[in-house]
């Protein structure tokens, strides 16, 4: 079964399960990827703060990862 990402899911969780998912991340804005303090983010924290659609984002990393 495929890593599901939901808006709780913890972005370090998310680039742990697979690192080529850093472009989504870079794409809205979060250029920080390596800091402890953003990895322990949620989506929903991290989309909030960059102000981009958590529900966009979720739904592109769960298309990513049902390849």
């Amino acid at each position: 079964m495929a890593f599901e990402v939901t808006k709780n899911t913890l972005i370090g969780d998310i680039l742990d399960e697979d690192n080529t998912t850093a472009p989504y991340f870079l794409e809205m804005g979060m250029h920080c990827l390596g800091c402890p303090a953003s990895r322990g983010e949620t989506l929903e924290q991290a989309c909030m703060v960059h102000g981009v659609s958590c529900d966009e984002l979720v739904e592109k990393l769960n298309a990513h990862f049902a390849k």
